[in-house]
């Protein structure tokens, strides 16, 4: 089993955070939410995953290390691809076309997901989906009655279906889907000017090739800060309250859940509930709760909740309760 990751997107939504760290590496939970992504699927296939490999822009170097580190410690071998050019979902996965052989997971790295089923590899093809309540901003699936995909919609005006694609997908031959992605290059088939993932699938399907849906009881988006946040929420109260026996609590209080990073170091301070403190990190004199710190900072004299704080960030308020959004190397005083 292969993974591939598309994540050569800007991740503007999010900025400023992604101004210096690409969408993918920003932390959730004390971890990448790319390494969480990651390691869902891993549980979900049920067998060994032997390749990762991730798409990327110019990232530099840091990043590439950082992502080959993660594969690793779930034990495969780690790829890294470019795309050069934002051309589409279809010409991203295509940049990967050395590792689209065999059975594949191709999952683009902007979402998270809750799921306990697991892959059948009988199957052609499986494409992730969520029960939603307003599908009109999303690509949705039509089941048949033996509850296979007979249709795709992208973005439907009336109502069709309330099964939203989230942007995971397996593959039974990844060197059949290399061919179908080529074939839309080659003809310059594109919808909106990119070349699409979901024309593939629906040529495809024209062939005789059966998708399925896989459904996942929890869809958690990254695409901004709110959205970041309330996953960080969702993901501490799925994974459970972690907070390290190295960290330095000095007349503080926890309110669980959180994560508390190893080497924090908390002084006079009330921390959660749903506050992920990432390493080297000091906070003094303060309150925070629901809010992101990623790392390398020092906050002081705040009240934060709703917030998310970059890395290397000075922040000292005035003890009065806000909410912000600050990007990597800020300084507040």
């Amino acid at each position: 089993m292969k993974i591939i990751v598309p994540m050569a997107g800007r991740g503007s939504r999010l900025r400023p955070h992604t101004l210096i760290t690409p969408k993918p590496l920003v932390c959730v939970a004390g971890k990448p939410i790319v390494q969480h992504l990651v390691e869902e699927i891993v549980s979900v296939c049920d067998e060994k995953v032997e390749e990762i490999a991730f798409i990327i822009g110019d990232f530099g170097k840091e990043v590439e290390e950082s992502l080959c580190a993660i594969a690793l410690k779930l034990g495969a071998i780690p790829k890294i691809y470019f795309q050069k050019k934002p051309l589409g979902t279809a010409h991203a996965i295509l940049c990967a076309k050395n590792s689209l052989k065999g059975n594949c997971v191709v999952a683009f790295a902007d979402t998270l997901f809750k799921a306990t089923f697991k892959l059948d590899k009988s199957k052609d093809g499986i494409i992730w989906v969520s029960k939603i309540d307003d599908p009109s901003s999303f690509g949705v699936v039509q089941l048949d009655t033996n509850n296979n995909i007979s249709a795709f919609v992208e973005k439907p005006e009336k109502f069709v279906s309330d099964l939203a694609i989230i942007g995971i997908y397996y593959f039974n031959d990844g060197k059949y889907l290399q061919e179908e992605l080529q074939y839309l290059i080659d003809n310059n088939i594109k919808e909106k000017g990119e070349y699409q993932l979901t024309n593939a699938l629906e040529n495809m399907q024209r062939k005789g090739k059966m998708f399925s849906p896989g459904r996942v009881q929890e869809w958690l988006d990254c695409g901004n800060k709110a959205a970041t946040i309330h996953t960080n929420h969702r993901v501490l109260i799925n994974k459970g309250n972690y907070i390290s026996k190295k960290a330095k609590l000095e007349n503080s209080k926890i309110i669980e859940p959180c994560y508390i990073s190893d080497s924090a170091n908390i002084k006079n301070s009330v921390i959660g509930p749903y506050v992920s403190v990432g390493p080297n990190t000091v906070i003094e004199n303060s309150k925070i709760k629901n809010t992101i710190l990623q790392g390398d900072s020092s906050i002081s004299e705040a009240q934060l909740y709703n917030s998310m704080i970059g890395r290397n960030v000075f922040f000292k308020s005035n003890n009065t309760k806000q909410t912000v959004s600050l990007g990597d190397y800020t300084e507040v005083k």
